[in-house]
């Protein structure tokens, strides 16, 4: 579980000052990961009392652009952030409930997968959504009375 003190350490090895608003909007993309916008300024407001939605948006966009964050967009979805950065992890999208949630790496070293023509480019990364039901709605769409076709 890491700490104000260890969010504090993390923002200054990457040339950032250490901000309550910084600290607390990393605290709250690491408890709940995948969280929207509007997920985390919720969550640091209940930490810091008023804070701007701009506020939040900037240390988003600075805690991204400086690798601390991984912002993810799914399809139909707003952008969602995350802790768990530089491993090229994928992720699992529920058709139903839009819970979201990690795969590791699907097959060997970054960048995971390699296409069948690149184009030239030289890859580093491959990005990768399963779309699919998560095992609550799995189970309630199975559990749910068939209409009878009588």
């Amino acid at each position: 579980m890491s700490t104000a003190a260890d969010f504090g350490r993390m923002l200054r090895e990457v040339d950032l000052r250490v901000t309550a608003p910084r600290v607390a909007v990393l605290s709250a993309v690491h408890a709940h990961p995948h969280s929207d916008t509007d997920s985390i300024l919720r969550r640091v407001r209940e930490t810091l009392g008023t804070v701007s939605h701009q506020a939040v948006y900037d240390v988003l966009r600075a805690l991204t652009d400086a690798g601390l964050l991984r912002r993810i967009q799914p399809m139909g979805s707003v952008a969602r952030y995350e802790t768990r950065v530089g491993d090229n992890h994928h992720h699992v999208v529920c058709r139903s409930c839009g819970v979201i949630a990690d795969v590791d790496c699907a097959v060997g070293e970054a960048p995971c997968l390699a296409p069948s023509n690149g184009n030239g480019f030289v890859l580093d990364e491959a990005e990768v959504i399963y779309w699919g039901l998560c095992p609550d709605c799995s189970t309630a769409q199975t559990a749910a009375p068939q209409p009878s076709h009588s």
